[in-house]
C-alpha cells in the first residue's frame, strides 16, 4: 500500500490532504492552548476564592478560628490553595510538553512538505518539457515528410514535361533529394527524442513519483503519530497530579474528622464564661408600710429604724432597691451606672452580645457613701491616673489589667500575660547565662576577648530581667486578686461602709487620699458626716412626690442593649426613646420610654438628638 504507486496520478489531491492534516494539527494546538487559559483561571479563581475566606490577620474573626470546626475550614481552603496549584500545573505542563513541541513541529511539517511538492513539481515540470520536445520534433517530422513529397511530386512532374528544360529538371531533382534527406533527419531526430520521452516517462511515474509521494505519505504518517502521542501527553499530565489531587480531597476529608464538638462548646464556654454566680431571689417588697404609719412619723427623729430594723447600709438585707423610677437630679446621683459602658458591637445585629463579658454586673456603692458624697458638694480633683484609665475606657481602649473584662476572662487574659512574661524572663536569663560563660572564656583566655567589654550588655540584661520580674508580680497581684487569694479593695470598702456604726473613717475630699486598686481603679473613703445618716436611711421615701425630669430631646437605638445591671434599660435596636439626661462624661445616657420606665443606656449605643431649647432651659 503505496501512495506512489496507488495515487500516481493524485498529485493536486495529496497536496490538499497533507495541508488539511497541517490545519489539524494546528487546530488541536489551539484546542490546548485554550486548555491551558482555562486551566490558569480556574486556578486563579480558586485562589482568589480560598483567600477571600481566610481570616484576616489581628482581626476578631482570627480570634473565633479557634474552634475545631473553623479550623477544620482553614484547612479545607489551603488544600483548595493546593488544588488550584495543581491546575497550574496542568496548564504549564500542557504549555511546555504538547504547545511548543507541537508549535515547533509544525514548522518543520511544513517545510518538509513544501520540499516534497517542490520536488514533485519540478519533476512534473521536467516530464512536461520532455513532452513539449516530443511533440515538437513530431511535427517537425510530419512537416518534412510532406515537404519532401510535395518535392519529389514536383521533380516528376517537371521530368514528365517535355516542355521544361533538363536544368530545370536538375533542379527539381536536387531540391526532392534535400527534402528527402531532411525528412530522413528529422525522422531520427523524432525517434531519438521518443525513445528519450518514453525512458524520462517511465522513471517519472515509477521512480520519482512514487519516491516523492512516499515521501509524503511517510510525513502525513508522522504527522498522524505526532499528533496521537501528543494526546496521550495531554491525558497524562492530567493523570500525574490525580494522585496529588486525592491528597488535597484526603486533607480536607481529614480535616473534616479532626472537628470536635465538645471540644468547640468547652471552648465557648472558656471565651464567655464571666465568672459571676447567677442572681438569687427576689426579696419581697411590701408596700403596706406606709399606711401603717402616724402623723408623726414624718420626724426625721421617729421609729423609722423601728420599722426597719434589720437594715444595713451595705448589707445584702436592704429594703428598698432602687429602681429608676424617680427622675430627679439626686437619684440619678445615687443609682447611675458606675462604671464603663460596655462598648458598641462589631455590627447592629440583633445576635450582639452587648451586655455580655464587656458589661459585668456592677457593684453597688454603700448607700451612705452615695448621700455623703452628695451632701459634701466641694468639688473633686480626680487624680490624673484615674482621669486617664476612665478616658481610655471612654476612648474604647483596653486597660492594662484587663478590668473592662469579667472574672473569668480577666483571669485568662492576666494568666498568659503572666506566662508571656515568664517566657520572656527565661530567655532574658539564658541570655546572661551565655554571657557570663562568655567573660568566664575571656577571663581564662584574654586573647579571645576583653571581658570589660561585655559588663555593659549583662548589666542591661539584668535590668531587664528586674523590669520583667516587677512588671510579673504586677500581673500576679492582679491574678491573685482575681482568683480569690488575696481580698479585693472594694470589698473592704463595702465591708467597711456595712459596718459604718461602729467605725468613724476620716472625711476625704482631695485625690491625694484617693485608694488605687490593682485594677486601676480608684475607691474614695466615705465622707464621716453622722448627721446625715439618719437621713439617708429613707433617703428614697423622701422624693416620693418629686417632679419627673423633662425630656430635653430623643434618641434612636442603634443596636440591641440587654439592661441586666440594676440602673440600666433595655432597648431594642431601631427604638425611639426621650432623652432626659445627657452623657455626663461616664459614657452612659439617662432616657425614659415611659412614665415608668427609664434608666441609663451606653451612649455609643444610641444616637441622640437633643432639643436645644429644652437644653438651656
Amino acid at each position: 500500500m503505496s501512495w506512489g504507486t496507488e495515487l500516481w496520478d493524485q498529485f493536486d489531491n495529496l497536496e490538499k490532504h497533507t495541508q488539511w492534516g497541517i490545519d489539524i494539527l494546528e487546530k488541536y494546538i489551539k484546542f490546548v492552548k485554550e486548555r491551558t487559559e482555562i486551566e490558569l483561571s480556574y486556578a486563579k479563581q480558586l485562589r482568589n476564592l480560598s483567600k477571600k475566606y481566610q481570616p484576616k490577620k489581628n482581626s476578631k474573626e482570627e480570634e473565633e478560628y479557634k474552634y475545631t470546626s473553623c479550623k477544620a475550614f482553614i484547612s479545607t481552603l489551603n488544600e483548595m490553595n493546593d488544588y488550584a496549584g495543581q491546575h497550574e500545573v496542568i496548564s504549564e505542563n500542557m504549555a511546555s510538553q504538547i504547545i511548543v513541541d507541537l508549535a515547533r513541529y509544525v514548522q518543520e511539517l511544513k517545510q518538509e512538505r513544501k520540499s516534497n511538492f517542490h520536488d514533485g513539481r519540478k519533476a512534473q515540470q521536467h516530464i512536461e518539457t520532455c513532452w513539449k520536445q516530443l511533440e515538437s520534433s513530431k511535427r517537425r517530422f510530419e512537416r518534412d515528410c510532406k515537404e519532401a513529397d510535395r518535392a519529389q511530386q514536383y521533380f516528376e512532374k517537371m521530368d514528365a514535361d517535355i516542355n521544361v528544360t533538363k536544368a530545370d529538371v536538375e533542379k527539381a531533382r536536387q531540391q526532392a533529394q534535400i527534402r528527402h534527406q531532411m525528412a530522413e533527419d528529422s525522422k531520427a531526430d523524432y525517434s531519438s527524442i521518443l525513445q528519450k520521452f518514453n525512458h524520462e516517462q517511465h522513471e517519472y511515474y515509477h521512480t520519482h513519483i512514487p519516491n516523492i509521494f512516499q515521501k509524503i505519505q511517510e510525513m502525513e504518517e508522522r504527522r498522524i503519530v505526532r499528533m496521537g502521542e501528543s494526546m496521550k501527553t495531554y491525558a497524562e499530565v492530567d493523570r500525574q497530579v490525580i494522585p496529588i489531587i486525592g491528597k488535597c480531597l484526603d486533607g480536607i476529608v481529614k480535616a473534616a474528622e479532626s472537628i470536635d464538638q465538645k471540644n468547640d462548646s468547652q471552648l465557648v464556654i472558656e471565651a464567655y464564661k464571666s465568672g459571676f454566680e447567677p442572681p438569687g431571689d427576689i426579696e419581697f417588697e411590701d408596700y403596706t408600710q406606709p399606711m401603717k404609719r402616724t402623723v408623726s412619723d414624718n420626724s426625721l427623729s421617729n421609729s423609722r429604724g423601728e420599722g426597719k430594723p434589720d437594715l444595713k447600709f451595705g448589707g445584702k438585707s436592704k429594703g428598698k432597691l432602687w429602681p429608676f423610677i424617680k427622675k430627679n437630679k439626686l437619684m440619678s446621683l445615687l443609682t447611675s451606672p458606675h462604671q464603663p459602658p460596655p462598648p458598641p458591637p462589631a455590627s447592629a445585629s440583633p445576635s450582639a452580645v452587648p451586655n455580655g463579658p464587656q458589661s459585668p454586673k456592677q457593684q453597688k456603692e454603700p448607700l451612705s457613701h452615695r448621700f455623703n458624697e452628695f451632701m459634701t458638694s466641694k468639688p473633686k480633683i480626680h487624680c490624673f491616673r484615674s482621669l486617664k484609665r476612665g478616658l481610655s475606657l471612654k476612648l474604647g481602649a483596653t486597660p492594662e489589667d484587663f478590668s473592662n473584662l469579667p472574672p473569668e476572662q480577666r483571669r485568662k487574659k492576666l494568666q498568659q500575660k503572666v506566662d508571656e512574661l515568664n517566657k520572656e524572663i527565661q530567655k532574658e536569663m539564658d541570655q546572661r547565662d551565655a554571657i557570663t560563660k562568655m567573660k568566664d572564656v575571656y577571663l581564662k583566655n584574654p586573647q579571645m576577648g576583653d571581658p570589660a567589654s561585655l559588663d555593659h550588655k549583662l548589666a542591661e540584661v539584668s535590668q531587664n530581667i528586674e523590669k520583667l520580674r516587677l512588671e510579673t508580680q504586677k500581673f500576679e497581684a492582679w491574678l491573685a486578686e482575681v482568683e480569690g487569694r488575696l481580698p479585693a479593695r472594694n470589698e473592704q470598702a463595702r465591708r467597711q461602709s456595712g459596718l459604718y456604726d461602729s467605725q468613724n473613717p476620716p472625711t476625704v475630699n482631695n485625690c491625694a487620699q484617693d485608694r488605687e486598686s490593682p485594677d486601676g481603679s480608684y475607691t474614695e473613703e466615705q465622707n464621716q458626716e453622722s448627721e446625715v445618716k439618719v437621713l439617708a436611711t429613707d433617703f428614697d421615701d423622701e422624693f416620693d412626690d418629686e417632679e419627673p425630669l423633662p425630656a430635653i430631646g430623643t434618641c434612636k437605638a442603634l443596636y440591641t442593649f440587654e439592661g441586666q445591671n440594676e440602673g440600666t434599660i433595655s432597648v431594642v435596636e431601631g427604638e425611639t426613646l426621650y432623652v432626659i439626661e445627657e452623657d455626663k462624661g461616664d459614657g452612659w445616657t439617662r432616657i425614659r420610654r415611659n412614665e415608668d420606665e427609664e434608666g441609663y443606656v451606653p451612649t455609643s449605643y444610641v444616637e441622640v438628638c437633643l432639643d436645644k431649647n429644652a437644653k438651656d432651659s
